[in-house]
Order: structure tokens, then sequence, then C-alpha cells
């Protein structure tokens, strides 16, 4: 974030509307099936068995009927229904789960060939916290739900997946489950399979949409700050006075330096301070254009837990994010997309925080927030490739190629964005020391694509062909 006004949020009170649960990271085992020996059940119960109800209450267990153990990030299950009327717009909400919802994500999809009973779709996927299912586990119970955005009653006696009947769980064909891609289980309306690689609403599907496609990349191969082909292409490196961080703090753009790291330009944004607002140095590198709106963005990006110099422990934010201006309080058509990394904790957490947020809207005084954010309480020192992808449907994170969040339609952006990199101190709380120190945050490379979404492994091709074919800079995405 890179203008938010003072004391802009408190994490554990900021989010009015939060549906999906928070993402966390784990280290897993490798799987070492083969998709042959994937095979899954999937169980199906409802606690909303009414013709219509105020929301649909599909709950499931997953269980591997395979003879080798699943991850659970590779596996899909689709619940299919049909659209009270076209524009509606749906919530995806999990109450408990025996994995924690917080390893439980749900998104919703609109089927290429619509049915009399369905014409979308709920994806329920996991994230790496899932952990795996070893044969012959399940899941245990996933307690869902999703409703209208408006909460008015849904029928739901019209849904090809909707069982009123199904008071206890059983096997149910009328869901389909994927692992890697491939369908394993149950029967998707006719022509809807979403293994069939003509249907441009699955996820796994590795051929890009039409239309779009036009990139900005750069590798920030500059020599400094004062570099004219830095303005040249497009950036702009902050030095006005404001918000957000410590009262009285610099944006200092000479403190925004490129570095040769092998034989590869970094960008490095150091943040320093002595204890005071008026030592305090922030940095923020930004696109003067606000032209960025739906597609593929990422950035890899070095987060550091330690000072470069000094003691330790201060409230330090490391980001990468895109974002425009709030026109009035509580306007509709905000936008804010972000990744922020805390590694000496702030805003209530006591230690290291990785953060992605959606954000509506906000109200700057006195404070309303209107957002969905994941989160994952650990370290991320070291590089990571972080990659968000903005399509009709929903905002989905990824970490080094793992699935961190998925955010709802309500929090797609209604205008275009700048693409922005900063680190800064949200307040001085955290270490009271005066000694001068200085912290790192360095940047690789940023990619958009627009109007199309990427898999991070689609990504990292991408970026390999640009590099390979002497591409340092380009930019053909149009002005908005």
């Amino acid at each position: 974030m890179s203008t938010r006004p003072l004391g802009r949020r408190t994490r554990a009170a900021l989010a009015l509307t939060a549906l999906v649960g928070s993402a966390a990271l784990a280290t897993l085992p490798v799987t070492t099936a083969s998709a042959a020996a994937d095979g899954l059940a999937v169980q199906y119960r409802t606690s909303a068995g009414g013709a219509t109800a105020d929301q649909s209450e599909p709950w499931f267990k997953v269980r591997n009927t395979g003879s080798a153990t699943v991850q659970l990030s590779q596996v899909k299950v689709r619940y299919y229904f049909k659209a009270d009327f076209p524009g509606a717009a749906y919530r995806f909400a999990c109450s408990w789960a025996v994995r924690g919802c917080s390893a439980v994500t749900g998104t919703f999809g609109t089927l290429d060939h619509p049915t009399a009973t369905a014409d979308r779709y709920l994806e329920i996927g996991f994230t790496a916290g899932a952990g795996t299912l070893a044969p012959g586990a399940d899941t245990g119970d996933m307690q869902l739900r999703f409703h209208q955005s408006t909460w008015q009653p849904l029928k739901q006696s019209d849904d090809y997946s909707f069982g009123g009947g199904q008071t206890a769980y059983a096997d149910w064909t009328k869901v389909t489950a994927q692992v890697n891609g491939a369908t394993v289980w149950g029967v998707a309306p006719e022509g809807n399979d979403p293994t069939d690689p003509t249907d441009p609403t699955d996820p796994t599907d590795p051929t890009d949409p039409p239309g779009g496609g036009q990139t900005l990349f750069d590798d920030f191969s500059y020599t400094a700050h004062t570099d004219p082909a830095l303005s040249a292409h497009g950036w702009s490196v902050r030095s006005n006075s404001g918000g957000p961080g410590v009262p009285g703090a610099v944006w200092d753009p000479s403190k925004v330096t490129f570095v040769d790291q092998g034989g590869n330009k970094v960008m490095n944004l150091r943040t320093s301070t002595a204890g005071t607002g008026e030592s305090t140095r922030h940095t923020e590198v930004l696109t003067r254009a606000t032209k960025f709106r739906n597609g593929t963005y990422a950035a890899r990006v070095r987060f550091s837990d330690a000072p470069v110099s000094g003691p330790d422990g201060d409230h330090l934010v490391q980001t990468f994010f895109t974002i425009n201006d709030l026109k009035a309080p509580m306007a509709d058509d905000y936008a804010e997309y972000d990744f922020e990394y805390l590694p000496n904790g702030g805003w209530g957490e006591p230690a290291n925080i990785l953060y992605t947020t959606s954000w509506e809207t906000y109200n700057p005084d006195p404070w309303q927030a209107v957002n969905q954010h994941s989160e994952s309480r650990q370290s991320f020192a070291g590089w990571h490739d972080l990659v968000v992808t903005i399509d009709n449907d929903a905002i989905t994170y990824y970490v080094d190629g793992q699935q961190f969040g998925t955010h709802g339609a309500q929090y797609l952006p209604e205008r275009p964005m700048s693409i922005n990199f900063n680190q800064w101190l949200i307040d001085l709380n955290g270490q009271t020391s005066t000694t001068p120190r200085a912290y790192d945050q360095q940047v690789d490379y940023v990619l958009h694509v627009k109007d199309q979404v990427l898999t991070p492994a689609q990504v990292v091709a991408k970026v390999a062909g640009l590099r390979s074919a002497g591409t340092a800079f380009v930019d053909e995405v149009p002005a908005s």
C-alpha cells in the first residue's frame, strides 16, 4: 500500500467481510503417485434441505480410494448449481472443517455449456496447509455454505448437485473431483466435464483465454534512481511526504538502488531509522500509469527478517501490490491487492506474518474497512515468487507456486491500478533504540500480462523466455 492515512488499520478488526479463511503454507512430502494411481470418492450431505433457503449448505468429505498418498493442494471438487438470475453474485464461506477452514478455498465459475439444472459451479480447493490424504483416509467433515451477495433466498430444488434428502454423508456422484486436473470422481452436467480441455472455465487448462496478452516486464537493470531509463520506462521513485508509516518520516529516492547479485541486477529498497520520525527513511517505487486491471501480476521479491545493520525488532512492512485512488470515503470503485510481509509483527501481531489482502473500499475516519485477507504466520525471509491473478470471478494469490488465498468477486477492480513496491515502518513501538538500523527489500523482476490468467509455472516460463530473448524491459499494455 502506498498512500494510506496514518493509523491505517489493526488487522484483528479491519475486515467487515472476510468469508474465506486464511491460508497457511507448510512443507509437504512430495507425492510420488502417478495419475493412474489416484482415486477419490466424495461424500455429501446438506443441513439446509429445503427447496429454497437463505444459503446453500453443501458439506463434504473427500476419501482417498487409491493406492498412493494424495496431496490435497492438487484436489478440486465442483458442486454444480443454477443461478437464480443471470447477474446473481454469490459468496462462499466455511463454517467448520476438520482440517481447518484456513486450508479450504472456494471459488465460483460459469459453465461453458449451461443446462437446465446448472450454469455455475462452486469449486472447493485446498491450500498446502491441508496436508496429504493417505490411502483409505478422508478429510473429515467440511461444513461449507454459500449465499447470494444480497442475502435473498436462493432456490436449490433445480440445482444439479443438490440433494435435499441427503441428511447423512453418502457417496455423491453429482459432484466431480479432480487430481492434478484429471477427473477421478463424479459426473458433471452434460458437456461440462472439467477435464475437457475445451472448457475455458477449467483453471487447469494451459491454454490462454482469447484476448489480452499485452505484457509489461522489467528486470530492473538500471544504474541508479536517477537513471533516465527508469523514468522513461514509466517508473516513479517516491519523494513526496505523507503516509503510510511513521509520522515525520521521509520517502527517500536515494535509498532505492540497483545492485549486482551474481551477474544479475536487482532493485534494492532500503528503509532506515534511528528511532525517531525525523530519522526514518521509507522507500517506494511505483508506475506513474494507472492502466493495469485484470490479468496476471508477478514479481520475484526478497523479504528480510533481519536488518543489514543495527538492532532488530522494528515493525516493518515489505510489499508488492496494485492500487488506485480512493475518490471518497467508502467509494465502491476503489481497488487494492497486497502482498505484505511483516518480519517483526505489527498491527497487533507478535511475530512474522505474510498477508494477502483484497480491498473493496474503506473510510479513513472513522476507520471502516471492507476487504478479505489470507495470512500465514511464519518466516518468509529469502526470495519468493509472488503471483496474483484477477479474472471476472476471483482474485487468487500464489507464493512459490502454491495457492495462498482466493478472494471473492465482491473485491474485483472497477478501475485500473498502478503497480507498486514499498518498504516502511508501521510505528516505532517494536524497537525503541536510538541506534541507527537499516532493512533491505529486493526485487528481481515484475511481470504483468493483461487479461490473461497464467499459472505460476506459466509465469516462470514466460519470464525465462523474455530473458533468453535478451528482453530487459517491455511495456505493451495500452493506456486505459
